[in-house]
């Protein structure tokens, strides 16, 4: 039997479809490993949304080549690198066997059957790439295995995406919006919840727009109404929600419905309208102050966070000061921040007024440093309240529980910790007595 190892780069989509590979991989007959030294097969799925994920793609296939000269065979690269560099990869990487694109996943075993076959010995690179616009391959996949938290799952609701913003490339290998069918969702939803998923959580390119392309309309909040009627699932979590789409009756769902947590997602990139114009965002400052008012007038706990691109081209001293005094009006619950990336293929590339890396990375600084301040204000609010908390795990050596409270995604915002006698399970929801906060993360004990 052949073992092979499914790596994910990149974002929390990825995940999603690197555990559909799995499952269809372990359906087929092949072993299923993490451990690098059993592998007889690596898969990869590659990121290349910015440059640092693009060099860390890179840096995985270089890495495994060099293991190639061991126990390793084969190496597949899958997903947006593949899509968008498949013959650089090939050139400076012959080590690579097999490259799918983005809408070719799930014929993942079928690569696999092909090389164990011997059917590249010393040809060109097997390579499967489907039509990036296909929907057919979006409603094939239900089952699905979870790698890393059983009681924690995300659900990938579309592909691709039809904003064009000037400095994103995902519209070139990733295709236009693609709505996975409601039948389909809650087919995989009720897999997940069978397997112990407690927290779905909603990803795409843009959930927003859920069903605009196949049902003639909006159809998240419909969506997400279907979900929490699931068995097993109790909590739901929003990400990648656009400002722009934010619409009344996905408000009026999130607010009403208990099982759906008072937090979005909601990436911004910049607040000045200037620089809004010329990212190609569909949203201006008033909208934004807009879209905070509606959520937090529905929701006054909700938290909200967001992300920043610092020094886009032509960006001001002026604008991002400007940004800086914006944020600190909104008071956003959490806010990440990145340097513009100069993507191939995209409008922003070629824009005049390119900005100094290290002048991106200082505002980077200036936008982190002032949220810091935001948080840790915020999260004081919360000492001696009492928050239910998802458990994540035990800490041994600090004889303390870890877990995140409705306020905090996995991987981005903040941690509990979590002093108790009582021996708690990972994926329980327990109440928990806040008694200290930082910027990030907040300790207290669990209450009976």
């Amino acid at each position: 039997m052949y073992n092979v190892m499914v790596i994910s780069l990149g974002c929390d989509k990825n995940t999603a479809e690197s555990e559909k590979m799995i499952t269809i991989l372990e359906s087929r007959g092949y072993g299923i490993t993490s451990v690098y030294e059993d592998a007889d097969v690596a898969v990869v799925n590659s990121c290349c949304f910015i440059k640092s994920a693009t060099e860390e793609t890179i840096a995985k296939l270089f890495e495994l080549a060099e293991l190639k000269q061991d126990r390793l065979k084969y190496i597949i690269c899958v997903g947006c690198m593949a899509e968008r560099y498949k013959d650089e990869i090939s050139a400076d990487i012959p080590e690579v066997d097999a490259f799918l694109g983005t809408s070719s996943l799930a014929r993942i075993a079928d690569v696999v059957d092909s090389l164990v076959s011997g059917k590249r010995q010393g040809e060109s690179a097997i390579e499967i790439y489907d039509d990036i616009n296909d929907s057919s391959a979006l409603d094939n996949i239900t089952s699905r295995i979870i790698t890393e938290h059983p009681y924690m799952g995300y659900l990938k609701i579309a592909e691709g995406c039809d904003k064009r913003c000037t400095y994103c490339a995902i519209p070139l290998f990733k295709g236009r919006f693609r709505s996975v069918a409601m039948n389909t969702l809650l087919a995989e939803t009720r897999i997940l919840a069978a397997n112990g998923v407690r927290e779905l959580i909603l990803v795409a390119q843009e959930t927003t727009s859920y069903g605009v392309d196949i049902y003639g309309e909006k159809r998240l909040h419909e969506l997400i109404h279907k979900i929490s009627e699931v068995d097993g699932i109790e909590w739901i979590r929003l990400l990648y929600a656009y400002p722009e789409e934010i619409y009344d009756e996905l408000i009026t769902e999130m607010s009403s419905n208990p099982k759906v947590l008072h937090y979005i997602d909601m990436p911004l990139q910049h607040t000045e309208d200037e620089v809004l114009r010329r990212m190609g965002r569909r949203i201006r400052k008033q909208g934004i102050y807009d879209v905070v008012s509606r959520l937090r007038a529905a929701m006054p706990d909700i938290a909200i966070r967001s992300t920043m691109i610092t020094g886009f081209p032509g960006e001001t001293r002026e604008q991002h000061e400007d940004c800086l005094a914006t944020l600190d009006e909104l008071k956003l619950d959490h806010v990440g921040a990145f340097t513009y990336s100069r993507e191939d293929g995209t409008a922003a590339a070629t824009f005049e007024g390119q900005v100094h890396e290290q002048t991106k990375k200082k505002y980077m600084r200036e936008i982190m440093e002032l949220q810091q301040g935001i948080s840790h204000e915020k999260n004081q609010t919360f000492t001696g309240k009492v928050l239910d908390v998802i458990i994540e795990g035990y800490i041994p050596e600090d004889d303390v529980y870890v877990g995140r409270t409705y306020r905090d995604a996995p991987d981005v915002d903040g941690l509990v910790f979590i002093d108790t006698d009582r021996e708690l399970m990972s994926g329980e929801i327990v109440p928990v007595k806040i008694y200290e906060a930082s910027e990030y993360d907040m300790s207290g004990r669990f209450v009976i």
